[in-house]
């Protein structure tokens, strides 16, 4: 029984104990009015109904009516019908974050409700134990997060999405798929961020390898001996933090269950199985919307992204190696002969320690200090005329 249909049933027995009290002399109206929570003149009109009509007249005519604003039914179907034929599957949010694209109207809680009611979304259960969240960073750029994610994004592949997002926001920065994370996917993501909106203040990470050094599993990380990556945290003047467990990277866990929910079933919805097509859509679909949706505003409207300036940020978001030039001019590297070419600089470099820069897309260069002797496809074959830089 509804809670309306229940109401309506008590308001029954009480009227029927106070028309007695007042019929037997044991209660006035105005004291029978007060047993109802009625004022004087209600009370009077349910005596005329009630003699007139009976018990029935008591009954709220309006129970059992359908609402002038409920929804056309025509208009339910169509919803049910969208929902089992295109989008089956989503939960009530994402469905309706389509649904709003897609031009409709109704409000969310309408939809999900509709949805409920038909048994096409299942209706959440109850909230767990309250846990106060870490406050957000206050400024957008103050503290950046990345992390990747191994999932089965499209079927039977095992790919790994690569997240850079601000603390202050949620905003994501920079995503996209690799085929395994380490530091060249790392590299990019942080690229990325800076081509778009400059140098951030620091950057918190899980404590894999390619982040940091562990010289105990599970133990404190060595912030003194930096891993590539770290390197060129340190070189870019952005602190890095590590997280110690899992709770601790909460934010980005919530974020990785949405994507594993949402974009799995976008990519099959548009027939998506390969990883560049997929980027383009996270690029050019995915991203734009998650972002509208999920981004919230700043506690503070001051910035610290910087612009950089200086050494090319991709000469520096690379691994460095250090070498010594042999006796033939050349430079052996991963099985690789890297002949270094004449300059007007010096007749040769024999002896002389150089760095070889390995980049994200497997390009090589070596370097005398600042200035670049040459540049070299992944199979080590040079790369000419090439811009060097002074």
């Amino acid at each position: 029984m509804k809670r309306t249909e229940l109401l309506q049933e008590v308001r029954k027995m009480r009227f029927e104990e106070a028309y007695e009290g007042c019929q037997r002399g044991r209660l006035t109206q105005q004291e029978a009015a007060r047993l109802l929570g009625v004022c004087d003149r209600t009370y009077r009109r349910y005596l005329v109904r009630y003699e007139e009509q009976g018990m029935e007249g008591l009954v709220d005519q309006r129970l059992g009516q359908v609402s002038h604003r409920s929804a056309p039914v025509d208009e339910v179907i169509a919803l049910a019908d969208l929902y089992n034929h295109r989008y089956q599957g989503f939960n009530a949010k994402h469905f309706y974050s389509w649904y709003r694209r897609d031009g409709g109207l109704r409000s969310y809680t309408w939809v999900k409700k509709t949805l409920q009611g038909k048994g096409l979304v299942p209706k959440a259960s109850g909230k767990g134990t309250h846990r106060k969240q870490r406050p957000r960073a206050p400024y957008i750029g103050m503290m950046l997060h990345q992390d990747g994610s191994t999932h089965e994004w499209v079927p039977g592949k095992l790919w790994d999405l690569i997240v850079t997002m601000d603390d202050a926001t949620s905003e994501h920065y920079s995503m996209f798929f690799v085929d395994e994370e380490g530091t060249q996917s790392s590299f990019q993501g942080v690229q990325e961020v800076i081509d778009q909106h400059g140098l951030f203040a620091s950057l918190y990470t899980d404590r894999g390898s390619h982040y940091w050094h562990t010289p105990e599993a599970g133990g404190k990380v060595d912030k003194g001996n930096p891993t590539q990556f770290g390197r060129a945290m340190r070189q870019l003047g952005i602190e890095m933090i590590p997280a110690y467990s899992p709770e601790a990277r909460g934010r980005s866990e919530r974020v990785f269950r949405t994507h594993q929910d949402r974009l799995v079933k976008e990519l099959a919805l548009a027939g998506i199985t390969e990883m560049d097509p997929a980027n383009r859509y996270i690029r050019d679909v995915y991203l734009p919307a998650y972002k509208n949706e999920f981004t919230v505003p700043p506690a503070e409207s001051v910035s610290m992204f910087v612009p950089w300036a200086g050494t090319p940020i991709e000469d520096i978001l690379c691994e460095h190696y250090e070498r010594t030039v042999g006796n033939d001019n050349c430079v052996r590297f991963d099985g690789l002969i890297l002949q270094i070419p004449a300059d007007q600089y010096r007749y040769h470099y024999v002896k002389v320690k150089v760095q070889v820069h390995r980049y994200p897309n497997g390009t090589l260069a070596i370097f005398h200090g600042h200035r670049k002797l040459a540049s070299f496809d992944s199979k080590g074959k040079e790369v000419l005329n090439n811009k060097k830089a002074a």
